[in-house]
């Protein structure tokens, strides 16, 4: 049951609110004081309903208001009521940290209705715990520990598919995870203790492909001296994971295509009919379907394959995950390497940051991998990277502008990017301080802490940058 609280000094102005939340709201408490003689104890309250008159206190801002009545409910979503000559204050408190504002007359479909998104937002971070610590496991929890939005949804696209057997198409550049995010599919699949075949279709020559996927019968061609299983066979029973799946010939999409309809293989050279059951997983840096519009790739096939497409963003566009990847990768090549490195020096985060990635998550490893490798202190240096890497950081890049989504949205996306970018490259200069941060950045420790939370940055993630 949602434990709601109710704070007015005009019961008469929110009179009939109470009796319209149906009964899975239990409204806890109703008051006719502001919140500064409120004892402020959060007796798990989902939600709080504030009138303005209540929150504000003179010659108090809305940010410290607000900043007070979270401090005493740091878990409720805070719902402002205003009248309508104060809808710039609530736009200011919902700026500050509000979850919504609603404005005199009140409806009881149109609380109901907040009170239901507040509701909503508390179960997807619930969703979110949930995959943390409970469906992935130990194994993937430098994978899902992600702050990227993006990601977010990829995984829980995973999360979805993974226990099904449904054929799943994997794309991205090169370099982002399509080969991780396959072995996850299998690793939360009913297919877990079976066999996990992954085949890089561009790196077999194409005289060879038909045989490495299918098998071949003794004689069946020169050099065919016995039979041979083909990576379906082996893989009988649990994953198939084929990579760049773009590039196999079109006798071999033919091929492959037959398999996906009848789920039988034929070896090379054989008549048998084999049948299978295996869980087909691909993955291409290309577009497909642009292929298909000029020829090179079947659509039917491409339509098989299709059945669950998941997208995996570039490195450049989840930056916010750039330290965290850092701190995975140095710990791995310290295991390896036997060394010592606690952290990634602030210049070289910031040219992190800088960096646009055209090798993805791929790149950052290797170009890590390098630097352990030369570094003898405990941590990352510049002089341990090349140093066109920081040339290249500080050129001008182009800005990627998506024509695909509206003005506003793009304008939005590109302010966005920018105070992550901004932010992350100063907490990284003060070490995490967030009063340094505030003063270099002209702004209130307050307005530092909102962005913060906004891009998902942790004072931690750079505190751990100090010498």
């Amino acid at each position: 049951m949602r434990r709601i609280l109710l704070i007015t000094r005009n019961r008469h102005q929110l009179s009939g609110i109470v009796e319209g939340l149906d009964s899975k709201r239990n409204v806890v408490r109703e008051t006719d004081i502001g919140i500064d003689s409120m004892h402020g104890e959060d007796h798990g309250i989902d939600t709080v309903v504030v009138e303005m008159n209540s929150l504000m206190e003179p010659s108090m801002t809305v940010d410290a208001a607000l900043d007070r009545l979270l401090e005493k409910y740091p878990s409720a979503s805070i719902v402002v009521v205003a009248n309508s000559n104060q809808s710039p204050q609530a736009v200011e408190a919902v700026k500050a940290g509000a979850f919504d504002y609603l404005t005199h007359p009140v409806g009881k479909e149109e609380l109901e209705l907040v009170i239901e998104k507040a509701h909503q937002a508390d179960i997807r971070h619930s969703e979110l715990d949930y995959l943390r610590d409970q469906f992935w496991g130990d194994d993937y929890k430098d994978v899902v520990n992600t702050k990227s939005e993006k990601m977010l949804e990829v995984l829980e696209k995973v999360r979805q598919v993974a226990a099904t057997g449904t054929t799943v198409l994997l794309s991205g550049e090169t370099g982002t995870g399509k080969n991780l995010i396959a072995r996850m599919l299998h690793a939360h699949s009913s297919r877990k203790d079976r066999p996990f075949i992954n085949i890089h279709c561009g790196a077999i020559p194409d005289s060879l492909v038909e045989s490495e996927l299918f098998g071949h019968e003794k004689g069946a061609f020169t050099g065919a001296m016995k039979r041979k299983l083909g990576k379906f066979e082996l893989a009988d029973s649990g994953t198939i994971f084929l990579d760049e799946i773009g590039t196999i010939s079109s006798a071999v999409q033919i091929k492959l295509l037959d398999v996906l309809q009848e789920r039988h293989i034929q070896r090379v050279g054989g008549e048998l009919s084999i049948p299978l059951n295996v869980r087909i997983i691909a993955a291409t840096n290309e577009d497909l379907d642009e292929q298909c519009r000029n020829g090179d790739f079947r659509r039917d096939l491409f339509y098989r394959l299709n059945v669950f497409p998941i997208t995996l963003p570039p490195l450049r566009e989840r930056k916010e995950d750039i330290l965290h990847l850092s701190r995975v990768f140095i710990s791995q090549f310290n295991t390896q390497l036997n060394k010592d490195i606690e952290s990634v020096a602030p210049d070289v985060l910031e040219a992190f940051i800088s960096y646009d990635w055209p090798g993805n998550v791929r790149e950052l490893e290797n170009i890590i991998e390098r630097a352990c490798i030369l570094e003898s202190g405990p941590q990352l240096t510049k002089s341990s990277f090349p140093i066109e890497f920081f040339h290249d950081c500080n050129s001008s890049h182009p800005t990627m502008v998506d024509t695909d989504i509206p003005l506003g949205k793009a304008r939005q996306s590109a302010i966005d990017s920018f105070e992550q970018t901004y932010l992350t490259r100063l907490l990284s200069r003060t070490n995490g301080s967030i009063t340094r941060t505030a003063a270099k950045a002209g702004v209130s420790t307050r307005q530092v802490s909102k962005l913060m939370n906004k891009h998902k940055l942790k004072r931690s993630d750079f505190t751990a940058n100090k010498n």
